[in-house]
């Protein structure tokens, strides 16, 4: 392998736990159209795929329901001002970031969330780490495509090979799968042991002290 110089990171149910916060803007917007609310557990399954994805599967009949896109437009709008009111970093992951910028290394923030929120929320936690942040945007497809994670090594300036990939989902495991990189799962996160088994995952984490670990253990390899 070759030297590992940047590390990119999932972002909710990695480095944030935000499901309170999205179940709290989801409700919101159905309520408001008069839609059944969803359970916090529903929502932890159907995140990862972006807020459209999610969406669509929290609104009856999706997309084909006439309310769609007001009440994805009306999530939009709850979950820019409500993104913070519950979130906060797992327990570990400030000094997780904090030890990996005084080795040297580059770090950076892959999402599925919209850009504009990545954006918000990496700057208000993170924002002393100076971490490149990227979300969903037009022209950029989103994971398990590898184009963000790339536009992040562009942003680097770091190749594939000398990068590490850090994540929660069946989405990440394939995303890094499709970039070339490796993945380490972390467990403390939205899905399973088993689900990401399933889907391919080999390494796993279950602290943030023990993907450190593992982080500085690859980069000697």
């Amino acid at each position: 392998m070759a030297k590992i110089q940047a590390v990119i990171f999932d972002l909710d149910g990695t480095l944030l736990n935000t499901l309170e916060d999205l179940t709290d803007s989801v409700n919101a917007a159905l309520k408001q159209y008069g839609h059944p609310c969803r359970t916090i557990d529903q929502v932890r399954a159907d995140v990862g795929n972006g807020i459209r994805s999610l969406m669509i599967r929290s609104v009856e009949n999706g997309e084909a329901h006439p309310d769609f896109e007001a009440v994805f437009q009306a999530f939009r709008e709850c979950y820019a001002s409500n993104s913070q009111n519950k979130t906060k970093p797992y327990p570990g992951i400030r000094k997780l970031l904090s030890e990996l910028k005084e080795d040297g290394m580059q770090l950076a923030v892959v999402s599925n969330k919209a850009d504009f929120a990545v954006k918000a929320l990496n700057a208000h936690y993170f924002g002393d780490l100076h971490m490149t942040a990227i979300g969903e945007r037009e022209g950029i497809a989103r994971k398990p495509k590898p184009d963000a994670v790339f536009e992040a090594l562009r942003a680097l300036s770091v190749q594939p090979e000398c990068a590490i990939y850090v994540g929660d989902s069946e989405v990440d495991v394939e995303t890094a799968r499709n970039a070339g990189m490796p993945c380490i799962s972390v467990l403390w996160g939205f899905r399973s042991k088993e689900t990401l088994q399933a889907h391919g995952a080999q390494l796993f984490a279950e602290t943030a002290d023990e993907a450190l670990g593992r982080i500085r253990m690859m980069g000697k390899e």
